[in-house]
């Protein structure tokens, strides 16, 4: 019996202490997202996944697809098609956090019922939390240019000191996978095997796409504009590496959200090129 209360009292403590540490970060994306005050991002229920470099969680939301829904989609034959959304990889990009944030609540509703979602609002809480917020994370590395893609040992270095000037905002780091957050996003994405990842970056106002199924044409007023992938790029990772299709939006401001109107035609546009393109598409 003793030993059962001190196992009780172990498992209370570390749900008091993952409770206090998705209160206080909530608290920080409050004051760093104005649009996203904590008490709402509390009642998002995201639970962390594991710890960045600085000891900031790393932060996702799994919500399933709703089965009863999905006969009326025509899809009842196939499993729900799998949604990786990722933002804030990028810590100076507050848009691309602050609008999947914007996002979650709208995943209950009907639209969004046929699809299992994994969410990411803010893969980089380092460099978002940082003051002032920066691109890299707290060890200096750009992520988007550390995913362990085929080419990296040969050209992501050459790259960032030939095409960059050694910009120290794009460096890929000493290593592919060097980088504790660069780790967990591979291991989500080999983990939740998604269909399709939806990354949300800033401040180039356009569409960029990757890999297989038919490209997006035009979410909201963002226009499909493909600008090639980079040596250690989560688009050369997922698209061409892992064959999966990988829409890149980039909004117009990194710190001025699109306006409500925009953002819901974002979403909705998304949701139906998700439904020609993706769900029911020969799912395994």
């Amino acid at each position: 019996m003793f030993r059962l209360s001190l196992f009780l009292i172990a498992i209370l403590n570390t749900c008091l202490a993952q409770a206090a540490s998705e209160a206080d970060w909530c608290a920080a994306i409050g004051k760093r997202l104005h649009s996203v005050p904590a008490s709402q991002c509390l009642k998002l229920a995201l639970k962390s996944g594991g710890l960045s470099p600085q000891g900031h969680p790393l932060m996702l939301r799994d919500i399933p697809a709703t089965p009863t829904k999905l006969a009326a989609r025509g899809v009842a034959a196939t499993r729900p098609a799998r949604v990786l959304i990722v933002g804030g990889i990028h810590g100076d990009e507050l848009t691309s956090a602050a609008l999947v944030f914007r996002w979650l609540p709208w995943m209950s509703e009907p639209a969004a019922h046929p699809y299992h979602w994994h969410v990411i609002p803010v893969a980089n809480p380092d460099g978002l939390l940082a003051n002032p917020p920066q691109r890299m994370n707290a060890n200096g590395v750009d992520l988007n240019r550390n995913f362990a893609t085929p080419d990296w040992a040969k050209d992501a270095q050459a790259y960032w000191r030939s095409k960059t000037g050694s910009d120290p905002r794009r460096f890929p780091g000493k290593a592919a996978r060097s980088e504790a957050e660069t780790r967990w996003l591979e291991a989500e994405i080999e983990s939740f095997r998604p269909d399709v990842i939806i990354s949300l970056h800033a401040p180039y106002g356009l569409l960029d796409y990757d890999g297989p199924a038919r490209q997006p044409r035009r979410f909201g007023q963002l226009s499909l504009n493909r600008l090639g992938v980079y040596p250690g790029s989560l688009g050369n990772y997922g698209g061409v590496h892992k064959n999966l299709p990988v829409v890149t939006i980039e909004l117009p401001n990194a710190n001025a959200m699109p306006s409500p109107r925009e953002q819901r035609q974002i979403w909705q546009d998304m949701i139906e090129w998700l439904d020609k393109n993706i769900q029911g598409k020969n799912l395994s």
